[in-house]
């Protein structure tokens, strides 16, 4: 079995999930269980429905919800044969009446909890799994549909909720495979629900770690996650054009890209293949024949000491100073008990005798951790800045790196920079004014030359 991931983009509209369509159809015989996000930006459409009633705008939350409504319709129709189209409209009646009535709930309490957060973004998992369910009928295939709440267990921590690995592993074993032996199965990500039924969320790009659970859970060769990009680059292409695709990626690489900003995969997860070892691919639903990226446990020979350079913006960078605490102890552990009190993680950390700069890119509580820390040291403040890393094991094991990057960034000042937690990155700090220029001049710096066992050069990356 196989488990394959399907992004929002990729079942966006009718046309896309014809293209995912004719991408498992090639697979059948690997017996792919298909896992797929809302269609399109439906989850944010949720929220905004929300928000709507939040502010008392009926007439707004109720147009809102008819034009999703319309598109789900729209698009679904197109894909599902005649004989269930009744079928189709009575389940999308009963979802969009359901969402009405709790979109009402929630305007007369003029409250909207992380449990109400879940329950309603809830309905774009759903919707899209049973709409691909039908569109795959229509395509010749045996598709069966299961609902992620029914094997899925998490805790109650509403937005984020956190797996119950060993009940969902257990769940998943006893359900999927006797499914997959003759049909396609068919779920919806992001979606699962505690133990007395309520439905949670697992965060905002969980989808991943929803193809990540399942592949864990039934044993899978291989877990494909779909997206709309040829796999992992050597830059984020929002901020370089192109990059070279990276052909093979140790889970420990992945990881630490994911973390510091790869869009293109969630950090959550590579956890549960790392523990099963099973490989992950990146591919691009609309240019499957391109072989993507392949994410594997061990480590990656390579001749560049880099494999990508990732971004993470967005970012507050606190000095943290106070010669009261010259050769005195406990003055880390009182910065990060303030953190921990306002369950804000950090990013990055350098340390001197009685200065501390460290990096957040929770924002929320910034104003208010700053005054705390303020009772015991000076603080100041700089926002508008970004963690440019570079990620690659041979940093370990390459002299020089550091000489590189700060010659490549001549000219930029670098607010901040650590090597030496993980051994596989090199992270900086520098203002947003300075990203596009910084990794621009990095990625010349460390890809001119590439290791074509590793990497497929893209010609036009500098053009």
């Amino acid at each position: 079995m196989i488990v394959m991931k399907f992004g929002g983009t990729s079942v966006e509209s009718a046309a896309a999930i014809e293209r995912v369509g004719g991408i498992v159809q090639s697979r059948r015989t690997r017996r792919p269980v298909v896992v797929v996000s809302a269609m399109g930006k439906t989850t944010n459409k949720l929220l905004a429905i929300a928000e709507a009633a939040m502010k008392g705008g009926r007439a707004e939350y109720i147009r809102q919800i008819q034009d999703l409504r319309d598109f789900h319709s729209r698009e679904a129709r197109q894909v599902v044969p005649l004989d269930h189209r009744a079928e189709l409209d009575r389940t999308l009646d009963e979802h969009f009446q359901e969402l009405t009535e709790l979109v009402k709930g929630l305007a007369v309490l003029g409250e909207l909890t992380p449990r109400s957060i879940d329950a309603i973004s809830s309905y774009g998992e759903r919707l899209s799994s049973y709409i691909v369910t039908l569109a795959f009928r229509h395509f010749g295939m045996a598709a069966e549909h299961l609902d992620s709440r029914r094997v899925i267990l998490t805790d109650k921590r509403h937005t984020q909720a956190a797996p119950n690995f060993p009940e969902t592993y257990r769940r998943l074993a006893a359900t999927v495979p006797g499914l997959a032996r003759d049909s396609v199965v068919v779920m919806g990500g992001f979606i699962a629900s505690a133990e007395d039924g309520v439905t949670t969320t697992l965060g905002r790009g969980g989808s991943d770690f929803t193809a990540a659970i399942v592949g864990a859970g039934i044993g899978a060769e291989e877990i494909q996650i779909w997206t709309d990009v040829d796999g992992m680059l050597t830059a984020d292409p929002t901020i370089l054009s192109g990059g070279h695709r990276v052909k093979t990626i140790s889970f420990a690489e992945a990881a630490e890209l994911a973390y510091f900003g790869a869009k293109v995969l969630h950090p959550a997860t590579v956890v549960p293949a790392i523990e099963k070892n099973i490989p992950v691919l990146i591919l691009n639903s609309r240019r499957p024949e391109v072989p993507g990226t392949r994410i594997v446990s061990e480590h990656v020979p390579s001749g560049n000491a880099v494999k990508s350079i990732a971004c993470k913006r967005k970012i507050a960078l606190l000095n943290i100073h106070s010669t009261r605490m010259l050769m005195a102890h406990g003055f880390l552990r009182r910065i990060f008990e303030v953190f921990d009190r306002f369950e804000t993680p950090v990013d990055m950390v350098a340390t001197s005798e009685v200065s501390v700069s460290l990096t957040i890119d929770n924002l929320q509580r910034l104003d208010a951790i700053a005054a705390e820390l303020r009772q015991f040291a000076e603080v100041d403040t700089e926002t508008d800045q970004v963690i440019v890393c570079l990620v690659g094991e041979n940093i370990r094991y390459t002299p020089g790196v550091a000489r590189r990057v700060f010659g490549a960034l001549d000219g930029i000042n670098i607010r901040m920079i650590s090597q030496g937690a993980s051994l596989l990155n090199l992270s900086l700090v520098v203002a947003e004014k300075d990203l596009h220029r910084a990794v621009v001049a990095l990625h010349e710096e460390f890809f001119t030359e590439l290791d074509p066992a590793v990497f497929e050069r893209n010609e036009a990356v500098h053009a």
